[in-house]
């Protein structure tokens, strides 16, 4: 059975990750996990308390097949928790990293995005970061971008965020793609 970490930091983007972990979850048959920190709870920017599954401690690549990082206020506030090791450990692991928002740059300041093609909300806001040397293969678009198993985007497209992941994951199916076709279809 795949499965899916998802890293929650305080004040995280709930929107930003809820498509991916419905999708996958309710439709697919992935297990889905949630992690914090320390294992705690967690409130969203919207308010949504969440008792996560684990601590980042218990998040083995070994035991999981991607770990994804929703934004959130927590970077604004520069409160974020350093998700450099964890990202690089995954990505090492030959395993799907996805960041969306300002969890993008987060992947950007781990400095996996220097080899691959990337999005964000905006190259200014990945180059805030020393690790960051990757602005040539900044693709500057409001989709998701994809290469390899590195998949990000800005804030506003959890729906083309949602279909990378799953692609990566080789879950993309006619099931998949009309489940998101729903919801994206306002964009059309």
């Amino acid at each position: 059975m795949t499965r899916i970490a998802i890293a929650l930091a305080e004040d995280f983007a709930d929107w930003e990750c809820a498509l991916l972990m419905a999708t996958a979850r309710a439709y697919l048959g992935v297990e889905v996990l949630t992690a914090s920190p320390d294992g705690r709870p967690v409130t969203s920017m919207g308010g949504l308390n969440v008792t996560p599954d684990l601590s980042f401690a218990d998040l083995d690549p070994a035991r999981f097949d991607a770990l994804v990082l929703p934004g959130g206020l927590s970077w604004e506030k520069g409160t974020a928790p350093d998700f450099s090791p964890l990202l690089r450990a995954f990505h090492e692991a030959g395993k799907v990293v996805g960041g969306i928002c300002a969890a993008a740059s987060a992947v950007a300041a781990s400095g996996i995005l220097d080899g691959v093609a990337h999005t964000g909300n905006s190259l200014a806001s990945h180059q805030k970061y020393p690790g960051y040397h990757g602005a040539a293969r900044y693709v500057d678009r409001p989709q998701a971008v994809s290469d390899g198993k590195v998949v990000t985007a800005p804030g506003n497209s959890p729906s083309t965020f949602t279909t990378e992941i799953l692609k990566a994951l080789g879950l993309w199916s006619p099931e998949a793609e009309a489940e998101i076709g729903i919801f994206s279809a306002e964009h059309r």
